[in-house]
């Protein structure tokens, strides 16, 4: 039977595992501890709540290095491009002679090549491997877009087409020919202007309604030709492209929204990228068939509903998360990390933080014998008008994360 808790503090002091987070070993420790009671897990979550700070990337790196050491995991996935990362994963197998420069300027997005942690990770993957018959994984799975606009779908249908010509050029050069015609300008796709004014997208012209054809014809050739193509390529290669040509049909699906005056397009557009993001999660544990480690942002992985106040508009859509918890149940869980600096003294993060100790796991039992009347009763931390990403805990985070990481 779940212990009830009639305090806050109660919980903590009673719950909390705690380590020092400048120690890989303590940091070990209190993975294999929390990690204990899971031993079915598929995907292993682990969400910053805001971007741009090392400290929750180093931590990404200690806390993947001490799976892979310790746990058995096979593979990391971050919130960066889907297409771009086949890039940093032949990097960090040995299958490329590109520079880490290289690796770290084109296999990723968002910014995200920049970090000195990414490169740190990027670096012990690549050494780690160098001795192992059977390597680890890397794996970007956002979707090629950002705030301010998104790409055409041509590199993922690029690596299509590149794989069905090796098993059958002749057959292929035509529609290479309709596609690459029917793809344009990149730049009419990312045209920035489209953010705000949905005329100015080319998501709905004739030639992108064509092209969401030819991305369904070109799934379906794919499907029916599979035995072949897996006999003449691998079945590696042929998930690999299926997922490039799915991942492609939603970014066209991306796009045709984009183009719509519509009260809830924000939402859907963000709706969509969280769906494309879930889609690769999967992907990669099926790929895998191991254990894999995720990182992204814990809007995107929470367990619930992610929810934006941007201006005027209350945008809520389902965060890939939500996904993985109804596609994965017990197989998924999340650790959703906080910040407890300038917390108001009425909120959750102030609460949480105010506890004497050092770093903390804290597990919610996703709500079961906590005080929930009282965690409703907290008011929300303000947002940080220094960074934007900044999405404080609310009344629910005990039930949107498995656990919560607060660092010193």
């Amino acid at each position: 039977m779940r212990t009830l808790f009639p305090t806050l503090h109660d919980w903590i002091a009673c719950e909390a595992v705690s380590f020092d987070h400048r120690s890989r070993d303590s940091l070990g420790k209190a993975i294999d501890r929390i990690l204990s009671h899971s031993t079915n897990l598929a995907l292993l979550a682990f969400g910053e709540p805001l971007h741009g700070d090392e400290n929750f990337l180093h931590l990404r790196n200690h806390i993947f290095q001490h799976l892979v050491e310790h746990q058995g995991y096979t593979a990391i996935a971050i919130e960066s491009g889907f297409p771009q990362s086949h890039l940093v994963n032949d990097f960090v197998q040995h299958r490329n002679s590109a520079s880490i420069d290289d690796v770290l300027r084109n296999g990723f997005t968002h910014g995200f090549g920049n970090s000195p942690a990414t490169r740190e990770l990027i670096e012990w993957i690549r050494t780690f491997n160098a001795s192992r018959d059977n390597p680890i994984s890397f794996y970007g799975f956002d979707a090629p877009m950002e705030m301010s606009g998104a790409d055409s779908p041509r590199q993922m249908l690029a690596n299509v087409l590149d794989l069905l010509d090796r098993v059958d050029e002749s057959k292929n050069d035509d529609r290479r020919t309709r596609i690459t015609a029917l793809l344009g300008n990149e730049a009419d796709w990312s045209n920035p202007a489209a953010m705000m004014d949905p005329g100015k997208s080319i998501g709905l012209s004739p030639a992108a309604t064509q092209l969401r054809i030819e991305t369904a014809d070109l799934i379906s050739e794919l499907l029916r030709r599979r035995p072949e193509v897996i006999t003449k390529t691998s079945r590696q290669d042929f998930q690999q492209a299926m997922q490039h040509a799915s991942q492609a049909r939603l970014q066209l699906d991306y796009h045709s929204v984009y183009a719509q005056q519509s009260p809830t397009r924000i939402a859907d557009l963000l709706g969509i990228r969280d769906a494309m993001m879930a889609e690769n999660l999967m992907y990669t544990i099926e790929r895998e068939r191991g254990k894999v480690f995720a990182f992204a942002h814990n809007s995107h992985l929470k367990r619930g509903i992610a929810e934006w106040q941007l201006g005027s508009h209350a945008l809520r859509w389902w965060s890939a998360g939500a996904h993985m918890h109804h596609l994965l149940g017990n197989r998924y869980s999340m650790i959703g990390g906080g910040v407890g600096a300038g917390a108001e003294p009425n909120s959750l993060e102030a609460i949480i933080f105010s506890t004497a100790g050092p770093s903390r796991l804290i597990p919610t039992h996703l709500g079961a014998g906590l005080p929930v009347t009282k965690i409703a009763r907290l008011q929300p931390r303000s947002a940080s008008s220094m960074n934007p990403t900044y999405f404080p805990f609310t009344a629910n985070s005990p039930t949107d994360f498995d656990w919560l990481l607060l660092p010193e």
